[in-house]
């Protein structure tokens, strides 16, 4: 609050200071033009100097129109609004505490200065800056309550999130619990009842289960551009199955099978021959649709093999595994405006990117990256090196969003359907990321982490980061491999972490079972991964690409 009144005050224009002419003979002699003000004389009521500092204090106050419900049960729009004009009172008091401290600044101007003095006795100067310092230790005091009033107002708000998140989990693992689900005709339950509920767990237990075909059906970037020349192959795992990317004829990717019809060989041990996958085993040779044009030694037959819509999209490859059409547009990856790409390609480097595969689950993957009140824990020796442990981490976001931003971290997170996490983290003094937003840090450092499911235990995990300071970092021979060395570092200390946790779930334990505050981001992930496979028309969180 200190910080608002000072730049309050410095924002303001000084012509708007309350003052008087001094008309006194002894300035005749001063050069002609050159005018002396005082800041003594006729004392402004807060009226006037609020009429004279314009639109910033007009505000009215809010009071008056809060809806009364005091000793009335409420539901959730009705909490909604109340906190509505909790936040609308909280700004009409912060103003009315910075134009309390500003009229005071005026008053101690008014007492110090020097033409002032002329005027007043050594005993009134003193007796006039003593009320004036009971005055501001009141001022001060305002401040400080108001304070604790906007932390109040950010709790109910954080509350009442976490009572829509209650009532969805328990929509979602409703177990036939002696609490009944609320109707239409008990919707005006008191807030004080909800809170003596029984709180609601995900389930994410017991071996991993086959991945629901609905879950294939989203646009999935499986490999940079830059790695698929146009006499090379990039085998990967999705859903379980083998695919393969090469270009055609046209330069154009495609993605098809990599089981060769003839006798089930690998067709990534082949080679690219006039953009067609050439079988290592008999020399058969398939386009980038599945289509066998050449049968070396045999008559041609009319054989083809799967292949999957793909797509080039701002330097990476997509692929759509699912059995729906493919939707028109593919979401944007790209990082923010001003940033540039370091970890992806280099200026000297044939291969920098970072792809890895990894023996986990890709969800368990997402639930640590969607994550960062672990990092004081468990990254203590890279990136989270000197973090204090906060006594509160909070993610605030949108009512129906998966994106957002941590409190007290600079990091902005958001879950981008169906696999991918974006970051932009502002980048400070080591040990001192706590306190700022991202938008008050001036440099900056963007990722993107994309979890393919390779299998029930197994992701494909794709990693960029881009950056909007140093760009001759880009420049420097071998940076990459210094990029790479402090991901893997990064990596290594959660990997452990989460193996052990997948151990646990498929004994049996759940690894969703106490959520807490901090954990919003990852609920939220779960609950849209709920709705994808139970096949609901209306995924939660989601916002059209």
């Amino acid at each position: 609050m200190t910080a608002i009144a000072t730049a309050g005050a410095l924002s303001l224009p000084i012509s708007l200071r309350r003052s008087c002419k001094f008309s006194s003979k002894k300035f005749q002699g001063i050069k002609r033009g050159f005018r002396v003000y005082a800041v003594f004389g006729e004392e402004s009521s807060l009226e006037d100097k609020k009429s004279q500092w314009g639109t910033l204090f007009d505000v009215e106050d809010p009071r008056s129109k809060v809806p009364q419900c005091k000793g009335k049960f409420l539901d959730v729009y009705q909490a909604l609004e109340v906190a509505r004009y909790d936040i609308q009172y909280c700004d009409w008091r912060a103003r009315q505490d910075l134009l309390t401290i500003m009229l005071l600044h005026e008053k101690v101007v008014e007492v110090l200065n020097p033409l002032a003095r002329e005027y007043k006795s050594i005993g009134t100067m003193k007796r006039e800056l003593a009320e004036l310092q009971g005055e501001l230790a009141q001022a001060h005091k305002q401040v400080h309550i108001s304070e604790a009033r906007v932390a109040t107002a950010l709790d109910k708000l954080a509350y009442m999130e976490e009572l829509v998140n209650d009532k969805l989990l328990e929509d979602r693992n409703a177990t036939g619990s002696d609490v009944a689900s609320p109707s239409s005709s008990t919707s005006t339950q008191s807030l004080e009842v909800k809170r003596k509920l029984p709180q609601k767990s995900l389930d994410v237990s017991g071996p991993v289960k086959p991945y629901h075909p609905r879950l294939k059906n989203f646009w999935y970037p499986v490999a940079f551009s830059m790695d698929l020349k146009d006499d090379t192959m990039i085998p990967i795992d999705c859903f379980e199955e083998p695919w393969v990317l090469f270009r055609g004829k046209d330069g154009n990717p495609g993605c098809i099978q990599n089981t060769c019809a003839h006798r089930a060989c690998p067709l990534h041990l082949g080679s690219v021959n006039e953009g067609r996958i050439q079988c290592p085993y008999h020399g058969w040779e398939y386009t980038t649709d599945g289509k066998c044009e050449k049968m070396p030694s045999t008559r041609l037959l009319n054989v083809k093999i799967r292949s999957l819509p793909c797509l080039e999209q701002e330097g990476m490859i997509w692929i759509w595994p699912g059995d729906d059409p493919p939707t028109p547009t593919l979401p944007s990856l790209q990082p923010p405006s001003g940033f540039v790409i370091h970890a992806e390609f280099l200026l000297y480097a044939d291969k920098c990117q970072i792809v890895m595969e990894l023996p986990i689950e890709h969800g368990l993957l997402l639930d640590n990256l969607l994550d960062l009140a672990h990092a004081p824990f468990t990254h203590t020796s890279t990136f989270a090196k000197g973090w204090t442990v906060p006594s509160l981490v909070k993610f605030l976001t949108p009512a129906s969003g998966l994106q957002g931003y941590w409190d007290p971290y600079p990091i902005d997170m958001e879950f981008r359907p169906p696999c991918m996490v974006l970051s932009t983290i502002g980048i400070s003094k080591p040990g001192k990321l706590e306190g700022q937003s991202t938008k008050e840090c001036t440099t900056h450092l963007h990722q993107l982490h994309v979890c393919i499911p390779s299998s029930r235990n197994k992701t494909r995990l794709l990693y960029r980061m881009s950056l909007d300071f140093a760009p001759v970092l880009k420049r420097i021979p071998f940076m990459h491999y210094l990029w790479r060395h402090f991901a893997e570092q990064v990596l290594n200390e959660d990997l452990r972490l989460v193996i052990g946790q997948q151990e646990r779930m498929i004994n049996g334990a759940n690894v969703w079972n106490l959520p807490v505050a901090y954990d919003k981001l990852g609920v939220r992930y779960r609950l849209w991964r709920n709705a994808v496979d139970q096949g609901d028309k209306q995924l939660p969180f989601s916002k059209p690409m």
